[in-house]
């Protein structure tokens, strides 16, 4: 069975499609993916432009093309808080539905990180025992951790790497004193989250997800993407301390040159690492591996659960809407409840 998934994320619209059968592993197919900041098209109300409308829903209707030439037979659609914070998000996601027939469904940073904690919690199986997993978006952080298939605790936090970039770091590089003032208030922040773990113990596995993880673990020396998903990688707290320091110093040109970073993540990395930094070190983490899978993942997974037991609801507590494809007949798609 052949399944899509679309993520309207802060930094990027992707689609994803991936070949899955009871008892085997997902295989990723094929993808088909776009640089599109939504927030750079946010007007003095906090609403997303026409532009930006007209940039996602163009994008929308290639990804259901691209799933229809490639015979998926089922396709999600997601958004997180790119669109959820926008102030016309209900209008937007109107009009996606209304022009493409794609019933675009938001995702609450619980879900997203319930939902990425599910993906990990298969990755690594039921010998990883406790689980804490972390993830850094655009517009937020994503922390869960728990022993069975679900976290017994995920939260959310404001603390992603593109919205931070854009409230505190003005300068390129940035001073020194919006660093500090920056690095408070990311601790001040995860101060009052990160209590909340406390009786569930120390973690047996820390793992990091998302595109900010995977940066800075491979510019501290971990293994590129193009050596596969089972490589391990780590990212060391010594390691990010001193890379932190580093990207501070630098600008957004210097930090392209740098393994593992693009030119549209290179002004948010900083950010990004001092979320890191803050969070490892509160949870007293002296390093995290890098798990390939994360929130796309962890859809798939519960849509193809969904299907192997016939249930009725696509992906049950998650709220994620979907699109039934038809993979036998050609041309355009139809849309699907």
């Amino acid at each position: 069975m052949r399944l899509g998934v679309l993520d309207i994320g802060s930094n990027t619209v992707h689609l994803l499609l991936v070949d899955a059968h009871p008892g085997g592993r997902p295989v990723p197919f094929a993808s088909h993916k776009k640089p599109l900041q939504l927030v750079a098209y946010l007007d003095e109300r906090g609403c997303i432009s026409r532009e930006g409308q007209d940039e996602l829903v163009g994008f929308v209707q290639e990804a259901r093309a691209f799933a229809d030439r490639h015979d998926a037979e089922d396709f999600l659609a997601f958004c997180t808080s790119a669109i959820r914070e926008a102030g016309n998000g209900s209008e937007v996601l109107a009009r996606v539905r209304a022009e493409t027939g794609v019933d675009l469904q938001e995702l609450s940073g619980d879900q997203e990180a319930a939902v990425t904690f599910q993906a990990v919690r298969r990755w690594y199986g039921w010998g990883a025992e406790s689980i804490l997993n972390l993830d850094i978006g655009g517009g937020s952080f994503e922390l869960a951790m728990g022993t069975d298939e679900l976290p017994e605790i995920a939260l959310s936090v404001p603390l992603g790497a593109g919205r931070l970039t854009r409230d505190w770091l003005q300068g390129d590089p940035p001073s020194a004193k919006s660093v500090k003032e920056l690095r408070r208030y990311i601790r001040s922040t995860l101060r009052e989250a990160v209590p909340q773990f406390a009786h569930l113990g120390r973690p047996h596995l820390v793992a990091g997800t998302s595109k900010t993880f995977r940066s800075l673990a491979r510019i501290a020396g971990a293994a590129p993407s193009a050596a596969g998903p089972f490589v391990r990688r780590e990212l060391r707290r010594e390691d990010l301390t001193l890379w932190t320091k580093r990207l501070a110093a630098m600008s957004a040109k210097d930090r392209t040159n740098l393994d593992g970073v693009s030119e549209l993540r290179a002004p948010q990395v900083l950010a990004g690492a001092l979320v890191a930094e803050c969070a490892l070190e509160l949870f007293e983490v002296p390093s995290m591996d890098i798990c390939p899978w994360a929130l796309r993942e962890g859809l798939l997974l519960r849509r193809f659960d969904a299907k192997m037991f016939e249930a009725e609801e696509p992906l049950p507590g998650a709220g994620v809407g979907h699109a039934q494809l038809d993979s036998t007949r050609r041309g355009p798609l139809s849309s699907g409840a």
